[in-house]
């Protein structure tokens, strides 16, 4: 069956098994020696205990196991009990990795726990979180969920099923507990989703099958998607996505899910805006072919905003919002753009193509025009957009723009709590004569150096009046070559955990 065709099941399907997840009281939880039971420690002081009687001999155990690594005499975890005993624990110090907080700590910590056990093919996987603070156990789901994460249609042999997880904790915090698991679990339904667009080849995820999946995702949701073919762009004027998909038999569009809650906030609306380039080899102006397969990643900022619109209509979060979603395929071909090229952009200023590889920025002269068409009030862009930003931060940051300081700190706190690491980078003015031309009004790149931020002062010459805007390059930690923290090789749905951050944030502002 064509993969497009298992789509529509598929959404339902990972949703509900992709990681199955329990709560149980440690007063009441039995341990089998079909379980693997998890305990992390810091300074000697472990994640959970059991109780006391029958289990006294593991719990010491346990606690020695803890001793010796926080004396250095035990690098990483280790086994303790035996197959003839009540139980069975991996015991593990969290990782003491340069450049992580506590709570990176404890997500990459309860990650790497959780494939030990899964070496040992348990029946369940149970970790002991009574001693961790009720508003810090979703780390460890977390952790343990993006390590989980697998991407394996095109595998002859699949992944065998992931045993259930089990956390162990206080009884008089269930409710509590339970509420924040299921919160983590539909943002990370909504990474998982991401990760899926990204993860799939370019030739397979092209334009029109991307918008297949999308309305097989929202279709039983109130999230109403609209789409503007390329004879509707060419006819309204939005010149930008046409100007890069030309040269692709797979034809541009513009994409646009409108989530309308109940009793939203009244005054705000965001739109996030997603670069939705489903393959780049970089046009005319041909990208090197060492390692082009990388650019099927070059459509994760819209995957992104499809991701995390998944999450908050899931906790219905009372903000309106619009996901904007600039599709298109950048080919070479008989009607592609050629460099010198000129058009004229929604909003009426010309510009002049340099270069073809530049073509993220052109998309999204319509996307952020569109924000202004469905009266938003704030702005947050998402794009791989240059290389510039990687050089400048490195594969772990994403670097923000921004008109106004406050949004920018709002999406650099907002990362904080969620794992994602961002920077403010300067959207200074004196850059912006480098995109002048003497014929056109502008062109799409500006030089050799600060090709971050000169992309991002050609992105503002299109933001409608009035708005507070933010524009984030994700090219660094969109996409990975080799595993990073919790992360496996491949798409990582950056940008959707802070995306749903700082749209709940401004509803609850």
């Amino acid at each position: 069956m064509p993969l497009q065709k298992q789509f529509g099941a598929k959404i339902e399907a990972y949703i509900s098994t992709m990681l199955k997840w329990s709560w149980s009281s440690n007063e009441s939880y039995e341990p089998s020696t079909e379980d693997a039971l998890l305990v992390l420690g810091h300074d000697g002081a472990p994640s959970g205990e059991l109780p006391g009687g029958s289990y006294a001999v593991l719990r010491h155990r346990i606690q020695a196991s803890l001793v010796k690594q926080k004396d250095g005499r035990l690098e990483g975890g280790e086994w303790i009990g035996s197959e003839g005993e009540r139980g069975i624990a991996w015991v593990q110090g969290l990782p003491a990795k340069a450049g992580l907080d506590g709570d990176e700590r404890l997500r990459l910590g309860a990650s790497e726990a959780f494939s030990a056990a899964l070496r040992r093919k348990p029946a369940r996987v149970v970790m002991l979180c009574d001693q961790i603070p009720s508003e810090r156990i979703p780390l460890l789901l977390e952790g343990i969920w993006n390590s989980a994460y697998r991407f394996e249609p095109y595998k002859s042999k699949k992944t065998g099923a992931i045993p259930e997880l089990v956390f162990c904790g206080k009884a008089d915090s269930t409710i509590l507990v339970r509420t924040l698991l299921e919160a983590a679990a539909q943002v990370l339904m909504g990474i998982d989703l991401a990760r899926d667009l990204v993860n799939e080849p370019g030739s397979v995820l092209v334009p029109k099958e991307y918008l297949a999946r999308i309305e097989a995702t929202f279709k039983a949701t109130g999230i109403k998607v609209k789409v503007k073919t390329r004879a509707q762009l060419e006819k309204e004027g939005y010149q930008g996505i046409v100007t890069v998909g030309k040269g692709s038999s797979n034809e541009p569009m513009l994409v646009t899910l409108e989530y309308r809650p109940k009793n939203p906030v009244s005054g705000r609306h965001l739109a996030l805006v997603g670069k939705g380039i489903t393959f780049d080899t970089g046009g005319i102006s041909l990208k090197p072919g060492d390692k082009m397969w990388e650019m099927k990643c070059d459509m994760a900022g819209s995957a992104a905003v499809v991701g995390a619109l998944l999450a908050l209509n899931r906790m219905q979060v009372p903000l309106e919002i619009t996901g904007i979603l600039c599709l298109a395929e950048n080919r070479p071909g008989n009607g592609s753009v050629l460099p010198g090229d000129i058009f004229t952009a929604r909003n009426g200023k010309t510009v002049m193509v340099d270069n073809t590889d530049a073509e993220g920025r052109l998309v999204l002269t319509d996307g952020l025009y569109e924000a202004g068409v469905v009266g938003a009030t704030h702005v947050i862009d998402l794009a791989t957009l240059t290389g510039s930003i990687v050089r400048a931060l490195g594969p772990s940051i994403a670097g923000i723009f921004a008109n106004q300081d406050a949004l920018a700190q709002l999406l650099k706190d907002c990362g904080r709590k969620t794992g994602e690491k961002y920077w403010q980078m300067p959207l200074d003015a004196e850059y912006r004569e480098r995109l002048d031309d003497s014929t056109a009004d502008m062109k799409n790149i500006g030089g050799a150096d600060a090709g971050s931020i000169t992309a991002a002062l050609f992105l503002k010459e299109f933001l409608p009046e009035n708005v507070e805007w933010a524009h984030i390059d994700i090219a660094g930690p969109a996409f990975l070559t080799k595993s990073w923290k919790y992360f496996r090789e491949g798409g990582t749905g950056f940008g959707v955990s802070t995306l749903v951050e700082c749209a709940t944030r401004l509803a609850a502002s």
